[in-house]
Parts: structure tokens; C-alpha cells; sequence
């Protein structure tokens, strides 16, 4: 019996892929095998040696110690494109009320509350709320993964001229792009060009504060910006400073902050992108189905922290290695099994940075053989099945 914890309220819709007579499920579970998580950190949490497997039911993993978990043999996974379109239509929200100043004309018609004639009252101070429309606008998408791909795509549907930029991206992605969609040379072509601006990037050592004074500086006056990924992206006192001299007239983001709440130019968004009752059901579904193949098969697919291997089941045994991405790592597991006079029947290895993942499949996975890899330098974890 498999214990997996749950650190939020996961959509019942995603445990119930849980087999009962196989795993135990709930929030009170102890010695865990398997974590799912949506927004609580893990960081300050102290692991048990049996957990294997944590599941984020979303994309973004900054709630979880990824590289300790690599180093501990414990296999991060995220739920890529199953929010997806609940985020895409929040930015084409976000796209709106940066346009149109819905929000403080709704603000505004609040305080009218209690008056005589109030349409008449709307009519004549409707004007101070008169804003622009997308159509026509140049909107520059960073980062065309899952969310923003299908951004773009919607940004262009709305007549948008969209351009964007992705270092990383995939031939999958840029299939999945509407044709008139242009891909930038870098990060300054949409700084320097584009009337609205939206991210869709993960927090890492080279995002962060990507919109700070100098980026901003190479903006056009009055650009709109857009955040719906992290609040690190954006450094919020070089952002305040923009909106008060007009550089930057409104700034949408979906993580508000200290430093954000209640400023002028700035619509905070209580952190809505994936807060959809599908989203929920999506992410909890994909991240419970991707722990149950992991802790039933050893196959790994959407980790964050370890290379995607799979291999489909053909042989009486199979024992995964996680071990470090070092020299001749592969050469000493198979000696491992060729020294007890068993026959790798199937194999399948992949790294991913500095770690790296091997299943082999033998007619029988012999105890000496499992303790004799466990011993390699750089091995950090062996399971059996």
C-alpha cells in the first residue's frame, strides 16, 4: 500500500484515479511515498526517506526545493498546458482592463450609490473612462509555451499584431502558432516595438527582474505590461517608478504584493490564472495519473527536476537508477547485472542537467545485483518492480 499525501484540497476528480486497494489517500497520511501540492510550500518541510514522487498540480514548481528533491533521488512533477486555457482567457482579461479602465469606472459607478438619477450620472462621467481598442495594437508575447502560444494565438484572433519570443521553444510550439504570428530576434525587438506586453516565463536566475529600469527604459511611451506568470519577473520598484512618470501607463499582474497593493497604475488580480473549477480538475487529473505510472512502472513523464524515460513493460523485472548526469554511469550498472549473469533485456536512459535516469529491464532483479548499483558513486536512488 502506497501512502500519498495531499498538502492542498485536490480536486476529487484527480485522487479518484487512485486505486483504494493500492494507495492511501488524504491529508493526514504520514510517511508519504508520493506528495501532491498545489500552492503550499514545501520548502521548510522535512522529507521522509520513503517519498519518492512529489506531483504539482500546476506549472509553476517555486514552492517546491527542486534541487533538493533531484539530490534526494525524489522526482518533482508539474501538470505543463493543463491550466493552460484557463490562464490564456485570464490574459486576454488582463489585455482588456489594460486597455479600457474598466476597473476604475466600475469603482467610479460604486460611488454613486445612494444618489438620485443615476444613469444620468454614468452618461455624463462615462468620458473619464474612455480607453482603446486591441484591434490594431502591437502585443509582444514572451514565452510561447502552453500559455503563451495560445495567447498569442488569441491576441491575434482579436486583430492583435503579435509578435514573440522564446529561446527555448519547441517545434511542437511553434506548430501550434497561427501563421501571421512573428517570432522576434530577442527580448529588445518587443521591448523596443510592441504597445503591450504580457510574460510567460518561469521565475528562474535569468527571468527575474527581466522588467526592471533598463528594459523599461527601452519601451515606448505608455506601453501596458501584463504579468500573469510571477511576481519576480517584474521588479515592482523600477515598475512604480515607470507608472508615476507615464513611461509605463498600466501594469496587470496576477501576484500582488506589498510593494503593488493599492499603487496607482497598477491592477492586482488575486492570483486567478488557473483558478477555474477545469483547471482544478485538469491539473489534479494529470498529476495524479502521472504518480500512479511512476510509483506502479518507474516511468517518468513531465518531471522538472529528472529526464523524461519511459518504456513500455516487457519483462519479468525492472529496476530504475537515478544517479548523477557523470562518465561511464551507464557502463558500471549494466557490469552490475552482467556480474550476477543477468541479461538486460530492454533499457532506457536519459539526463536531464545534472541528474539522470536509467530502467532496465531483466528477467530478475537479484538482490546483489540492486545492492551492488546502489554502491556506484553518483547513484542516488535504485527501485524495483
Amino acid at each position: 500500500m502506497k501512502n500519498i499525501k495531499l498538502m492542498n484540497k485536490i480536486a476529487k476528480v484527480g485522487t479518484d484515479n487512485f486505486d483504494r486497494t493500492m494507495y492511501n489517500v488524504g491529508e493526514d497520511v504520514e510517511k508519504a511515498d508520493a506528495i501532491m501540492v498545489r500552492s503550499a510550500s514545501l520548502h521548510e518541510m522535512e522529507f521522509n526517506n520513503e517519498l519518492e514522487a512529489i506531483a504539482r498540480c500546476g506549472a509553476g514548481v517555486n514552492n517546491i526545493p527542486v534541487e533538493k528533491c533531484a539530490e534526494n533521488g525524489i522526482v518533482v512533477f508539474n501538470t505543463p498546458g493543463a491550466n493552460a486555457n484557463g490562464v490564456k482567457e485570464l490574459a486576454v482579461c488582463a489585455l482588456i482592463l489594460a486597455a479600457r479602465d474598466v476597473v476604475g469606472g466600475i469603482k467610479w459607478v460604486e460611488t454613486l450609490n445612494g444618489q438620485e438619477g443615476v444613469a444620468k450620472l454614468v452618461e455624463k462621467g462615462k468620458s473619464a473612462y474612455v480607453g482603446n481598442e486591441l484591434l490594431g495594437k502591437k502585443l509582444g508575447v514572451i514565452g510561447l509555451g502552453a500559455i503563451g502560444g495560445m495567447v498569442a494565438n488569441a491576441a491575434n484572433s482579436l486583430g492583435m499584431t503579435v509578435i514573440g519570443y522564446d529561446p527555448y521553444l519547441t517545434p511542437k510550439a511553434a506548430w501550434n502558432l497561427a501563421p501571421t504570428i512573428k517570432q522576434a530576434t530577442g527580448y529588445d525587438e518587443i521591448f523596443k516595438t510592441c504597445d503591450y506586453i504580457t510574460l510567460h516565463v518561469p521565475a528562474t536566475p535569468t527571468t527575474r527582474n527581466m522588467v526592471c529600469k533598463d528594459s523599461i527604459a527601452l519601451m515606448k511611451d505608455g506601453v501596458k505590461i501584463i504579468n500573469l506568470s510571477r511576481a519576480d519577473l517584474v521588479n515592482a520598484d523600477d515598475i512604480k517608478e515607470a507608472l508615476n512618470d507615464k513611461k509605463v501607463s498600466v501594469y496587470v499582474t496576477d501576484f500582488p504584493t506589498e510593494n503593488t497593493v493599492c499603487a496607482n497604475g497598477i491592477i492586482n488580480i488575486p492570483h486567478l490564472g488557473a483558478s477555474t473549477y477545469e483547471s482544478e480538475d485538469n491539473c489534479a487529473v494529470m498529476a495524479a495519473k502521472q504518480l500512479d505510472e511512476y510509483l506502479k512502472t518507474g516511468n517518468i513523464v513531465n518531471s522538472v527536476n529528472y529526464p523524461n524515460v519511459s518504456l513500455p513493460r516487457t519483462a519479468n523485472a525492472r529496476v530504475c537508477v537515478m544517479h548523477k548526469n557523470i562518465p561511464n554511469m551507464l557502463s558500471q550498472i549494466t557490469a552490475a547485472f552482467s556480474a550476477e549473469g543477468l541479461n538486460i533485456e530492454n533499457l532506457a536512459n536519459g539526463s536531464k542537467g545534472d541528474f539522470a535516469y536509467t530502467i532496465a529491464e531483466v528477467e530478475e532483479a537479484k538482490a546483489e545485483a540492486v545492492v551492488n548499483i546502489s554502491k556506484i558513486e553518483g547513484v542516488l536512488r535504485v527501485k524495483c518492480y
